[in-house]
C-alpha cells in the first residue's frame, strides 16, 4: 500500500518496525502480582471459618494435610461475603487477574509472587486461592513464583522446591507451563537478615542447588533477582556477577527487578538505558560464549567462601542483636520519615505496633543507613571475617585476583564504604545511649578498610576504578550539606518536647531526603 499509493515514502521505517516485532514481539508491559505468605495464611483461615470451601478444622491440619485439602478445592467463593478488608482485597485480586487475562491474554498478568516463602505449603496456598477464585487446574495460566529472602529461606529453597516438583498436581501444572519454574531471590531482605557476605553467598548457593535440582527433574528454572540500586540491595556491578557465573548456575534467562530511583537513573535517558541494557546483554552473551569454567568456585575456594560468610554472619548478628540497634537506626537516621517521602516501599514496615527488624521493609532499612552515611548492610562483617581468617590471607588474595564473582563482591563492598562518612555522626561517639553502637560500627568500618587493603593491594577504596571513584566523591560533596542539615534536624527532634517544632523539623528531614536521594542515587 505504501509503495503503490505513496511512492514508498517511509517504507524503510515500516520495514524496521516489522523486523523489531519479529525479533522481540509486540506487547505491553506484563503485570506481576505480589503478596506476603502471611496474608494468604490469614485469608485461608477466614475462608475456612466463613465458608464450606475448606473444612472448619483447616487451621489444625498439618502442612501436608493442608496441601492435600487445598488441591481438592472445587468451590468458587464470592469475595464480597467477607468483612475483613484484607481477605476481600486478596480474593478480589485473584478475580481481577482473570479479567485482565480475558481482555489482554495470559501475558497481561501471568505471574503471582509470594514474599516470605518458607514452605511448599506457601506456594500451594496460592494455588488453592486461584481454585477458590473459579480457576480450573487444567486451565490455570499463572506462574506461581516463590520469593526466598531470608538466610533460612534461601537454605531451605531446594528442599521446598523438591517437595513441589514431587507433588503430582503441581508437577502437572508445571508441565502445562512448559516445564518452566521462575524463582525469585531477594537480595535486600537477605542483607537485612544476614549481612552483606552471607546474603550474597546464600543466594549463590541457593542458585547452585536449585539449578541442580531443576535439571534433575527436567525443569527449566529462571532466576528472577530482586536487586535494588546500591550494593547493599544487590545492585552495584550487577553485570559482572552474571558474567562470572559458571555452568552450575542456570543462565538461559536473566530477569531482575529495577526499582525506585534506579529506574530513572539507569534508564531515564536513551544513552543511559542503552548503556545499562548493553551491559546486561553483554554479561549473558559473554558467559555463554567465553565462560569456560565449569564451576564458579573450586572445592577449596567454596570452603573458604563458606568460612568467610559464616564469620561475617556472626559479626553482623552480634550487631543486629544489640539492644540499641533498632532504636539507634530509628532515632539517628531518617527511618521514621521514610514512609512520608513516597520514594521507597510503602508502608515502611509491614506490621503495626513496635518496630521489629522482621517487619521493617528492606528499602527503608538500607536507605536509612545510606542517608546516615554508615551503609551497614553493604560492608558490616566483612572486616571481621577477613581478620578471623587472617591465616588464609594468601588464599583470599588469590581468590580476589582470580575469581570474578569474589572480586565483584569486594568491589561492591568498597563502593558501599566509599559512600560512607563517619565524620557526619562523629558527635554520637560519646552519646550516652548510642555511643557504644556508633563506635562498634565505626570500628568495623576501619577494620574492613584495613583488611581490604591487604587482600587487594590498593591504598584507597575504588582506586582501580578512578572514574567511578571520582563520580562517588563528587556526588558525596553535593550531598554533604543536606546530610548535615538532616542530622541537625534529627538531633533537635530528639531533644525537644515541642510538637509543633518537631513537625517543622520533620518536614526538613523529609525535604533533605529528596535531595540526598536525587544526588546520591543510592537509596533506590
Amino acid at each position: 500500500m505504501i509503495v503503490e499509493n505513496h511512492n514508498g515514502l517511509f517504507v524503510h521505517l515500516v520495514d524496521n518496525l516489522i523486523e523489531k516485532v519479529n525479533t522481540f514481539g509486540l506487547y505491553f508491559a506484563s503485570l506481576d502480582v505480589r503478596q506476603d505468605s502471611g496474608v494468604h495464611r490469614q485469608v485461608l483461615s477466614d475462608v475456612a471459618e466463613k465458608t464450606d470451601a475448606l473444612p472448619k478444622n483447616y487451621n489444625d491440619l498439618s502442612d501436608s494435610e493442608k496441601i492435600e485439602t487445598l488441591l481438592k478445592i472445587t468451590n468458587k467463593i464470592d469475595w464480597e461475603i467477607f468483612e475483613d478488608e484484607l481477605t476481600k482485597d486478596t480474593l478480589q485480586n485473584i478475580g481481577e487477574i482473570k479479567q485482565i487475562q480475558a481482555k489482554n491474554g495470559a501475558q497481561g498478568c501471568g505471574r503471582y509472587i509470594i514474599s516470605h516463602s518458607e514452605s511448599a505449603l506457601n506456594i500451594i496456598e496460592v494455588f488453592g486461592l486461584f481454585l477458590l477464585g473459579g480457576w480450573q487446574k487444567e486451565s490455570l495460566t499463572i506462574d506461581i513464583v516463590p520469593l526466598f529472602e531470608t538466610i533460612a529461606d534461601l537454605k531451605a529453597a531446594s528442599r521446598i522446591m523438591r517437595e513441589l516438583y514431587e507433588n503430582p498436581t503441581y508437577r502437572e501444572h508445571l508441565a502445562r507451563r512448559k516445564n518452566t519454574q521462575t524463582i525469585m531471590l531477594g537480595f535486600s531482605d537477605g542483607t537485612k537478615d544476614g549481612g552483606y557476605l552471607m546474603a550474597n553467598w546464600s543466594i549463590y548457593k541457593a542458585k547452585e542447588e536449585l539449578t541442580k535440582l531443576a535439571r534433575e527433574y527436567g525443569i527449566s528454572v529462571i532466576f528472577f533477582d530482586g536487586r535494588g540500586g546500591p550494593p547493599a540491595r544487590g545492585g552495584g556491578k550487577t553485570h559482572k556477577f552474571y558474567s562470572s557465573m559458571g555452568a552450575e548456575i542456570a543462565s538461559d534467562s536473566i530477569e531482575l527487578t529495577v526499582q525506585g530511583q534506579t529506574v530513572s537513573s539507569n534508564f531515564g535517558t536513551v544513552n543511559s538505558a542503552q548503556f545499562n541494557i548493553e551491559q546486561l546483554l553483554h554479561a549473558g552473551i559473554y558467559n555463554h560464549l567465553f565462560g569456560n569454567q565449569k564451576n564458579t568456585f573450586s572445592p577449596e575456594e567454596e570452603i573458604l567462601m563458606r568460612n568467610l560468610a559464616e564469620k561475617s554472619l556472626s559479626a553482623y548478628a552480634e550487631l543486629k542483636n544489640h539492644p540499641q540497634f533498632l532504636d539507634y537506626l530509628s532515632d539517628v537516621s531518617p527511618l521514621k520519615f521514610y514512609a512520608e517521602t513516597n520514594i521507597g516501599s510503602r508502608p515502611a514496615k509491614r506490621g503495626a505496633g513496635k518496630l521489629t527488624l522482621d517487619d521493617l521493609r528492606a528499602i527503608p532499612f538500607v536507605g536509612a543507613w545510606s542517608q546516615l552515611k554508615q551503609n551497614v548492610p553493604g560492608f558490616y562483617g566483612v572486616g571481621s571475617a577477613l581478620q578471623d581468617l587472617n591465616e588464609n590471607t594468601d588464599e583470599i588474595k588469590d581468590l580476589y585476583h582470580s575469581n570474578l564473582f569474589f572480586k565483584t563482591l569486594i568491589d561492591n563492598c568498597e563502593m558501599a564504604m566509599q559512600k560512607s562518612d563517619f565524620k557526619l555522626t562523629a558527635f554520637l561517639s560519646e552519646h550516652d545511649a548510642y555511643g557504644e553502637i556508633w563506635r562498634k560500627i565505626h570500628d568495623e568500618f576501619e577494620l574492613c578498610r584495613e583488611c581490604l587493603a591487604k587482600i587487594t593491594g590498593k591504598d584507597a577504596l575504588m582506586s582501580d576504578f578512578p572514574v567511578e571513584q571520582q563520580s562517588v566523591q563528587t556526588r558525596e560533596r553535593i550531598v554533604l550539606p543536606l546530610t548535615t542539615i538532616q542530622q541537625y534536624a534529627l538531633t533537635k527532634i530528639r531533644e525537644t518536647e515541642d510538637e509543633d517544632l518537631k513537625n517543622i523539623l520533620g518536614k526538613l528531614v523529609i525535604r533533605c531526603s529528596f535531595g540526598i536521594i536525587n544526588a546520591g542515587r543510592n537509596s533506590a
